[in-house]
């Protein structure tokens, strides 16, 4: 008889092998607990806002992590339920709950977007009430690339330090009353801003280690498999000549819708 071989399956057994290596080599782990000491299947309630325009990576990248924390729930929220178009208008997330239905989150996340979508979320007084609401109750507000043009537009990083995408950086500074610092992510209080796209995947991972502590972060990293090694050093815009930063912008302009 074949036997019907799955991905759940393939993993068990790996898991398995891995644990029993474990148990004989390591003392006896203690458990991870959050700061709010939270019992087992009490996990956070984590909200993504979408909004037209979003860039893909920017929820998704986060989304990944976060939904690995254990007891998470991770929910998609818009103005209105329905999918949402990425700014390329190819894809399209699918939001389960409008922004009147969610009141109170854990966790609450802006992801950026292009020029057109960003500047509509941080012209849309909804999403920016929204915002604020889900704010003052929140354990963690965080954003990722433009979004945190976004939570700027709201008013949470008045006087703050803060990071965003790199082009955006001289309009974060002067636009607001706002510290922009060149790190992948940037913690002050409880509002922790990421760096474009890709570094959402860091602040979130770094999140993780705040509420459920390193090696959960680390594990959650090890099962996502993160460990990149890009073809080109080319991702940090300090580096970069005028050229680059130039053809990069017109390739993400030429992409948008």
């Amino acid at each position: 008889m074949t036997r019907k071989t799955t991905r759940r399956a393939l993993l068990r057994a790996g898991a398995a092998t891995a644990a029993l290596a474990a148990t004989a080599h390591a003392p006896t782990a203690q458990a991870d607990t959050s700061p709010a000491g939270r019992p087992p299947g009490a996990g956070p309630r984590i909200g993504i806002l979408l909004y037209d325009g979003f860039s893909l990576l920017d929820p998704a990248g986060p989304a990944e992590v976060l939904a690995r924390l254990p007891g998470a729930t991770v929910t998609m929220v818009a103005e209105r339920r329905g999918p949402v178009r990425t700014d390329t208008g190819d894809v399209a997330l699918v939001a389960d709950r409008s922004i009147a239905e969610v009141d109170d989150l854990d966790v609450v996340l802006v992801p950026g977007a292009g020029e057109r979508g960003t500047v509509g979320a941080m012209g849309n007084q909804a999403l920016l009430d929204w915002i604020r609401r889900v704010h003052r109750r929140s354990r963690w507000t965080t954003s990722v690339c433009t979004g945190s043009l976004v939570l700027a537009a709201a008013g949470l990083l008045d006087g703050r330090e803060a990071t965003t995408y790199w082009a955006s950086a001289d309009y974060l500074s002067t636009a607001f009353d706002v510290t922009y610092r060149p790190e992948r992510y940037v913690r002050s209080g409880k509002i922790i801003t990421a760096a474009g796209v890709s570094a959402g995947i860091d602040m979130a991972l770094h999140l993780v280690s705040l509420m459920a502590g390193e090696s959960t972060a680390r594990a959650i990293q090890l099962a996502a498999e993160y460990d990149p090694r890009p073809p080109f050093d080319s991702g940090n815009a300090a580096h970069a000549d005028a050229e680059l930063k130039a053809l990069a912008l017109r390739l993400l302009a030429e992409s948008q819708v």
